[in-house]
């Protein structure tokens, strides 16, 4: 049950890897597109609007108590994402491991009711013994 679990967590560890692979591509992406717009408008802009963009991007609310709110719901989508990514694998590594550790339940479960059958038993052959 223990290797399960196990197993369980490295899939989830995997696929959050992955994700944040690709969060980071996609932020640098966005990274020299912004410097790409920007050389644009610098040169395309006069003085003027380069001051509202500036005054602009300076209110418009980062960097305040927002963020660790967008921070939490994040990291319950990221979760989220990981496990429909993972339920829409071609190999389907949950449903096997579903199965796994169903059996495994069953394996437990049967050794516990004939640990509790054995332990009944226990009585009359000690009547028999004497």
């Amino acid at each position: 049950m223990r290797r399960a679990t196990a197993i369980e967590s490295g899939l989830f560890k995997i696929q959050a890897y992955h994700l944040l692979q690709f969060r980071q591509s996609r932020r640098a992406h966005q990274k020299r597109q912004n410097i790409i717009d920007g050389m644009y408008r610098n040169s395309a802009a006069t003085e003027n609007d380069t001051q509202k963009d500036k005054d602009e991007h300076l209110s418009d609310g980062f960097g305040s108590g927002s963020e660790s709110a967008v921070v939490t719901a994040s990291h319950f989508d990221d979760l989220t994402r990981s496990f429909i990514r993972l339920t829409n694998l071609p190999t389907c590594p949950l449903d096997r491991l579903s199965r796994y550790e169903g059996t495994l339940w069953r394996q437990a479960c049967q050794i516990l009711f004939t640990l509790r059958c054995l332990d009944r038993r226990k009585p009359w052959e000690k009547l028999r013994l004497r």
